[in-house]
C-alpha cells in the first residue's frame, strides 16, 4: 500500500501493466480440478520475488529487477533502475546502482512462474520483472553504548 501511495507523490501521469496469468497445464496434477479457476483469482495471487499483476508507474519512478536479465549490461537480480519513458510493451530505463551506473537500458515483458510455490499448480505470468524500490532506513542500535 504504501508504494501506491508513494508513486502518486511524482509529478506525471501514470501508466498501469496488467499481467497475463494462467496455469501450466502440463505441469499440474489432476488438471481437470483446476479448470475452474478464474482469471480474477489468478490475478490476486501474490509471492515473494514475484511481480504483482497490477504495476503502477510514472517516469521517476525507481524501481528494482526481480530477475537476471543481462549480466553484461548489469541487469541482475536487484538492480536499481529509474523509469526514463514508458510505452505499451517495453520500459525505458536507466542503471542508477551497479558498475553500468547511467546505462540506459529496456525492459521487456518476459514470462515467469514461482520457483517455490506452496499452490497445487503451476502459475505462470507474464508481466514485467520490477517492483517499486523505495529506500527507507532503519535505525537499529547494535551491542551497548
Amino acid at each position: 500500500m504504501t508504494t501506491q501511495i508513494e508513486i502518486l507523490k511524482i509529478i506525471g501521469e501514470h501508466m498501469e501493466y496488467l499481467s497475463s496469468d494462467s496455469i501450466d497445464k502440463l505441469e499440474t496434477i489432476e488438471g481437470c480440478y483446476f479448470q475452474s479457476i478464474t482469471t480474477e483469482f489468478l490475478n490476486s495471487l501474490t509471492t515473494s520475488s514475484f511481480p504483482n499483476h497490477s504495476i503502477k508507474l510514472k517516469i521517476g519512478s525507481p524501481i528494482m529487477l526481480l530477475r537476471n536479465l543481462d549480466q553484461n549490461q548489469g541487469l541482475c537480480n536487484g538492480t536499481r533502475l529509474v523509469v526514463t519513458r514508458l510505452t505499451k510493451h517495453v520500459i525505458a530505463t536507466e542503471i542508477i546502482s551497479s558498475k553500468n551506473l547511467g546505462h540506459n537500458v529496456y525492459i521487456p515483458r518476459m514470462s515467469m512462474s514461482p520457483s517455490q510455490s506452496l499452490l497445487p499448480f503451476k502459475l505462470l505470468r507474464r508481466q514485467f520483472s520490477i517492483m517499486l524500490s523505495y529506500a527507507m532506513t532503519i535505525n537499529k542500535s547494535q551491542g551497548q553504548s
